[in-house]
């Protein structure tokens, strides 16, 4: 089995695409044209499962509880960037960038509508 695509509920679609699209270009992430519309844009890295940020079809949209979505950066200076520009676009820190063990090094935020994202390079 295979990820095709993970999707983040957002209540202002502009907004998340404004927030989402810096910081994931860092991750080497491009916005899919085929795909993207006025309520959900679709992210795509190089290899691996698309992000897609928008309108849920049935409503409002809201975080889940325990629901995380961890993205791999290519550095841990990437993780460091990513963490602070996302905290300098209005999201919540969850978690300062830092090692955990003795590999993993992470941050932890929430977006806009409260979604949980983790951003995380081992080794």
């Amino acid at each position: 089995m295979t990820i095709g695509y993970i999707m983040l509920g957002a209540g202002d679609p502009a907004k998340a695409k404004a927030f989402y699209e810096p910081l994931l270009s860092q991750l080497g992430f491009k916005i899919n044209p085929t795909y993207s519309n006025d309520t959900r844009t679709w992210f795509a890295p190089a290899s691996g499962p698309m992000l897609v940020v928008g309108k849920p079809h049935d409503g409002a949209a809201s975080f889940g509880n325990g629901t995380m979505i961890a993205l791999l950066a290519p550095s841990r200076e990437i993780v460091d960037k990513v963490h602070a520009d996302a905290l300098k676009a209005g999201a919540k820190d969850e978690g300062a960038p830092g090692l955990r063990g003795d590999t993993f090094y992470g941050a932890y935020f929430r977006d806009l509508d409260g979604n949980k994202i983790a951003m995380f390079k081992i080794g």
